[in-house]
């Protein structure tokens, strides 16, 4: 498709010619005041001894700002989370692959913060896990996705929906897109090479390989729009 930009003897496959073709749901591109108000809502959840609040809205940002997968933030143990040099252990992740995840200083911050106020809560372990519930347990999966619809629907990125139910709209996911296209985005913008930095963005990610990071590109119009104008700019400037 993006040849035939340049070349308008390229033949593009109708849709629909081949069968049973894989299909992705396109990703919500959050925006920061959208993050803003998520973790602010996630952190008014109240509960008896008020560490819910908390404990959500540092799960949110923190994927927000590593594009972590969920599962990913939820396993991590204390001793996975070195909160003196800001850097995450993922330890057998997806496909059985680990690896280290540096955060920004913002972030480590955030977690140094929420780690005292968990251990203020529950001084008496063990507790493995750095994410608890106030019962000393780790955050499931299923809890973090009601948690998160619900967070979305009082600040209306999701309709409303009865008691009991999560409705439909952006999901936690998402947060892993929104890191993944901001930051291919911010590259285009500044002038990088964007080919030669995605295998970094896809080992951050914990991609098998940079062929699944590449779908963003085409997932995101902005991504799309920018790739193809390089592209153009790139033929127009070679002789």
């Amino acid at each position: 498709m993006w040849r035939s930009v340049t070349d308008a003897r390229t033949e593009v496959p109708p849709p629909g010619l081949l069968p049973h073709r894989r299909s992705r749901k396109p990703p919500y591109v959050y925006s920061d005041q959208e993050i803003e108000r998520l973790v602010a809502e996630a952190a008014r959840l109240r509960s008896a001894a008020g560490l819910r609040g908390p404990t959500f809205a540092t799960l949110f940002g923190l994927l927000a700002t590593t594009g972590l997968r969920i599962g990913e933030a939820l396993n991590l143990d204390v001793a996975d989370v070195n909160l003196l040099d800001g850097i995450l252990t993922i330890r057998k992740a997806k496909f059985g692959k680990s690896r280290f995840v540096p955060v920004h200083e913002s972030t480590q911050r955030a977690l140094a913060d929420y780690a005292r106020r968990r251990d203020r809560v529950l001084p008496r372990g063990p507790h493995n896990a750095f994410f608890l519930t106030e019962r000393g347990k780790r955050i499931t999966h299923s809890m973090a996705e009601w948690t998160f619809a619900r967070v979305s629907c009082a600040i209306g990125l999701r309709a409303p929906a009865p008691r009991g139910f999560t409705g439909s709209g952006p999901r936690l996911h998402d947060l892993r897109h929104r890191f993944a296209a901001r930051r291919l985005i911010e590259w285009y913008r500044a002038g990088a090479d964007v080919e030669r930095e995605l295998p970094k963005l896809a080992t951050y990610l914990g991609h098998v390989h940079a062929r699944h990071t590449y779908w963003y590109i085409e997932a995101v119009p902005e991504l799309l729009q920018l790739a193809t104008e390089r592209l153009v700019n790139h033929q127009q400037a070679t002789p």
